[in-house]
């Protein structure tokens, strides 16, 4: 038994080092890929549209209530608790609207996977075919993981996925590559 053990602790490194693996840039690969951005571009457009709908419902509300403010003193009390009530269930629709568009699992989180998934598919797609490929054992995400510290540039294989999905990654500088880093965002974004 003890042998056993012996052997695979000192088999256990050569095992590991002969996996192959690489790493992609997730942020950088959906940045180059246009049906991306206008997805994106459809999702904020329709975020837009449904917070100015609610906007306009508050400030209806907020009218009501205050002329609901300046006529409570000559109101009757049976009048005045029935507007109270009314003011009340018109904010709470609007509460349940609001919720209903941006709560989870709400209508923008739908839209987002209507949209976004397809889309991600294709990436994850063409991540698995390149592992196949290659015959990589893993490939990381460096785009915003906190346990990755290093990947050194030659196993970053975000452009060969780009090219898998016919999408040609030249146009961009290698400084674009790393949009993780907050620097990096800022300038590529002047």
């Amino acid at each position: 038994m003890k042998r056993l053990l012996l052997i695979a602790v000192f088999l256990l490194p050569l095992v590991l080092q002969a996996q192959k693996y690489a790493c992609v840039n997730t942020e950088y690969i959906l940045a180059k890929v246009p049906d991306y951005s206008r997805a994106q571009s459809q999702l904020d457009k329709q975020a837009a549209a449904w917070q100015k709908e609610l906007e306009t419902k508050f400030q209806e509300i907020d009218k009501l209530y205050k002329t609901f403010q300046q006529e409570a003193y000559l109101l009757p009390e049976n009048l005045k608790h029935k507007r109270e009530e009314e003011l009340k269930a018109k904010e709470n629709e609007v509460r349940e609207l609001q919720i209903k568009y941006f709560g989870p699992g709400g209508d923008l989180d739908k839209k987002r996977a209507e949209l976004m998934k397809p889309i991600q598919d294709r990436v994850y797609s063409a991540i698995e075919r390149i592992a196949r490929e290659k015959s990589y054992a893993f490939i990381l995400d460096k785009s915003g993981s906190p346990t990755l510290l290093y990947v050194s540039d030659k196993y970053d294989v975000s452009d060969q996925v780009l090219e898998m999905m016919g999408i040609n990654p030249s146009s961009a500088t290698e400084g674009e590559k790393d949009v993780s880093n907050p620097e990096m965002k800022r300038s590529s974004r002047r």
